[in-house]
């Protein structure tokens, strides 16, 4: 793990470019599945922002931090006018591909996250899509709030769905326990310190796979620090959910249901939050 004083943008850059090819030939994200029209959205997305005030059809989403657009293609399929938006180049190249491949007509847009507004002309969205392990790469919560506030359309939909900062404070133990290791409250600015977790090859999307790019840097925002900053940037949230589940084996011993992506504690061991959703509209 890297330190505050390293280039945080270059080194999540390099990471990134280089798993984002592993990621859409590899079998955790189910690229082939999709392809073949499967659903890759997750049920409480459907619900709560397909669901709200008409559903996504017709109206033009945008979605930062995309990855290579496997979710900003989904929402295509449910009939968004799609533009999607990441750093990384060789994410946004494959995301076209997949777009041109799948017949899907989307845009996507290669630039940081915090210069959204200029990287897409000025331009405002009905709705703004977002998260799914994508505001931990980002040092500045505020800057990332006042950011996705200027791209709602007046009327128009935030939407974040991300993993619970609760979740990352226990300890990756190989049997089944909570045991507290990482802090919660971190001081502002401080990025997050995975000790011998750090610095492992690999990806999440890619076990096992041989990388040369290994250095991160990530930060734990609270919930309190991210519901704080999307308030302040001039949004009013009408919901706030949290999930008893995650969608990756967070650790080992987690279970799952009929054997799909939805990782659930096993019986016996006390819930806690390992997601949270979140509606905010322009107040």
């Amino acid at each position: 793990m890297s330190d505050a004083g390293d280039d945080y943008l270059d080194l999540n850059r390099a990471w990134w470019n280089e798993r984002a090819p592993l990621h859409v030939a590899g079998a955790e994200y189910g690229v082939e599945r999709w392809r073949a029209g499967a659903e890759k959205l997750r049920p409480f997305e459907l619900t709560e922002l397909g669901g709200h005030h008409g559903g996504v059809a017709g109206k033009t989403l945008v979605h930062p931090q995309c990855h290579f657009g496997l979710d900003t293609l989904s929402w295509a399929r449910h009939g968004a006018q799609v533009t999607g938006l990441d750093f990384s180049e060789s994410a946004i190249s494959a995301a076209r591909t997949l777009a041109s491949d799948a017949g899907i007509h989307a845009e996507f847009v290669c630039g940081e996250v915090y210069n959204a507004l200029d990287l897409l002309g000025g331009r405002t969205f009905d709705i703004v899509y977002t998260g799914l392990g994508a505001i931990n790469w980002l040092p500045d919560i505020s800057r990332w709030a006042n950011t996705m506030a200027t791209l709602v359309a007046p009327g128009g939909t935030f939407y974040l769905a991300e993993f619970h900062p609760y979740a990352y404070q226990f300890a990756m133990s190989s049997t089944p326990e909570l045991r507290v290791e990482y802090p919660y409250f971190r001081p502002p600015g401080e990025p997050a310190d995975w000790g011998e977790l750090a610095d492992e090859t690999g990806s999440y999307g890619a076990p096992g796979a041989v990388t040369v790019h290994n250095r991160n840097v990530e930060w734990v925002h609270t919930l309190g620090d991210v519901v704080s900053a999307i308030i302040s940037a001039g949004l009013r949230i009408e919901f706030l959910h949290e999930h008893p589940h995650t969608l990756f084996n967070l650790f080992p011993w987690l279970t799952t249901e009929d054997g799909g992506d939805t990782y659930l504690m096993p019986p016996g061991m006390p819930s806690i939050p390992m997601m949270y959703s979140l509606l905010a509209t322009p107040a």
